[in-house]
């Protein structure tokens, strides 16, 4: 059954991938990216290397609450409903601290807020759906991560590195809880879980400047995946898999490796208190941007 999926970040990289790969599956496939000269670019290449020719691109700058918010507008005049929302857009920013217009941390912004909003907003949407589902991804820092819960803006992380795995961290805690609130709503088609990429080779945080030493292992992990054949593609298969799987219908709240495994996350960080917290503080920051329809 042909799915209508959306991808954000999706003009390069794994999204790019895994926009390519589902689209071979023969789903109709919207891409998000934030030049739409590379989005028309990409949409081009995916149609002819495919032959799908149900593949559309959304404009937005995701630091940027208001340009979601208007994505999603611009969503709802073409499509009545989504059948699958993959929040793949993701960056290890600088270690010198980056603060959006609408006084977010930037690493904060694009990982977490971002995606939450655009779940948030989305959501009714994906209720129309008899088989909704939403990917948010995080990554193997967030075992590092160490969030003081009094700084949940991240003021006083002066590194880019562990601002991003705080930020990872805070994915995983979003999802678990947005599943709980969904089953406490009898909301039950819809679900949501976390897929986790694994190590391959792409130029995520090449660009970024994190200290010598940061910026080494970056590229050091870049040249090593390259030397191990760790190819991108093998990042797209666990997105590819809870999109497209009926092995997977039901599942929420859950964390999947890079090998479409369900595994457990590492908790030490995490309670069920701390959990609510994040949840709780980023709703509370988004209610400009919220309708009624949102879970709160």
């Amino acid at each position: 059954m042909q799915k209508l999926i959306m991808i954000t970040g999706a003009t390069d990289g794994i999204g790019k991938i895994t926009a390519n790969e589902l689209a071979q599956k023969g789903h109709h496939i919207i891409i998000h990216g934030r030049n739409e000269k590379k989005a028309k670019r990409v949409v081009s290449e995916i149609k002819q290397e495919t032959g799908n020719q149900n593949v559309d691109y959304l404009i937005a700058d995701l630091f940027s609450m208001k340009a979601i918010v208007e994505m999603v507008a611009q969503f709802g005049q073409k499509y009545d409903h989504l059948d699958v929302l993959i929040n793949n857009a993701g960056a290890v920013l600088d270690d010198k601290r980056f603060v959006t217009e609408n006084g977010f941390d930037g690493t904060l912004a694009l990982n977490v807020i971002a995606p939450l909003l655009l779940t948030q907003l989305l959501l009714p949407k994906l209720r129309r759906s008899q088989d909704g589902r939403i990917i948010n991804m995080s990554s193997g820092t967030y075992r590092l991560a160490k969030p003081d819960m009094s700084d949940l803006n991240l003021e006083k992380v002066a590194s880019g590195q562990a601002r991003y795995g705080i930020a990872k961290l805070f994915v995983i805690w979003n999802t678990q809880h947005l599943a709980m609130l969904l089953q406490k709503n009898g909301i039950e088609n819809v679900t949501v879980n976390v897929s986790h990429p694994g190590a391959v080779a792409t130029n995520f945080g090449q660009n970024s400047d994190n200290g010598w030493f940061n910026d080494f292992i970056y590229k050091s992990s870049l040249k090593i995946a390259k030397l191990l054949k760790l190819d991108p593609k093998k990042g797209a298969v666990t997105n590819v898999y809870l999109a497209d799987s009926q092995a997977v219908k039901d599942i929420t709240g859950k964390f999947f490796n890079n090998k479409k495994q369900q595994i457990k996350p590492y908790a030490k960080q995490w309670n069920t208190e701390k959990e609510k917290t994040v949840w709780d503080y980023y709703m509370l920051k988004l209610k400009p941007w919220l309708n009624e329809d949102s879970i709160i």
